[in-house]
């Protein structure tokens, strides 16, 4: 369907009379209701959406020699977005800057994580198994790149060192926030 100037001027007209964009899609036949909306857009016709439905003319009272005279009244609506500045983009290859935490880690747990690192296993991606600890530790962009490869806890992915870090209990994240 192609929307001719007779089918354009229908629907401009069915649209100020007030009809909904299903009936007019209904009306003009071939078209959808959203390609009706759509098009409504690309002409810039009113939206509609502030404005009630037209009064009904007042019948000029017995007394009154004077016939009755409609205003047409606009309203406008200024809305107002805020919008977040970006963030700057870093070039690829480049290390990204550092970012703030919600959840900083105690001095204990990280002292703990760095005594565990230097006894890890280092062991690669493809050694990974269900009861070898996750954890990535380095830049994987680097060689110097590996994971934990210590005996996970039970049902975690992590060993017990890297558990204390990665899952912190609620209340104790909900309090740094405050």
């Amino acid at each position: 369907m192609s929307w001719t100037d007779e089918r354009v001027e229908g629907l401009k007209k069915m649209w100020a009379e007030g009809k909904s964009a299903s009936q007019i899609a209904k009306d003009l036949g071939g078209v959808t209701r959203n390609a009706v909306i759509g098009k409504v857009h690309r002409l810039g016709l009113s939206n509609r959406a502030g404005a009630s439905a037209p009064a009904p003319e007042k019948k000029p009272s017995r007394a009154s020699s004077k016939p009755a005279t409609r205003t047409k009244t606009t309203q406008v609506r200024v809305v107002e977005v805020a919008v977040a500045p970006r963030k700057p983009i870093v070039p690829a290859g480049q290390p990204l800057p550092p970012q703030p935490s919600a959840n900083e880690i105690s001095p204990e747990a990280l002292e703990n994580v760095r005594k565990v690192e230097k006894t890890a296993k280092k062991i690669g991606l493809l050694e990974l198994t269900e009861r070898t600890c996750k954890w990535p530790i380095g830049d994987p962009a680097t060689d110097e790149f590996w994971f934990c490869g210590l005996a996970v806890q039970q049902g975690k992915p992590y060993c017990e060192a890297h558990v204390g870090v990665a899952f912190q209990p609620m209340s104790n994240r909900r309090d740094r926030r405050r």
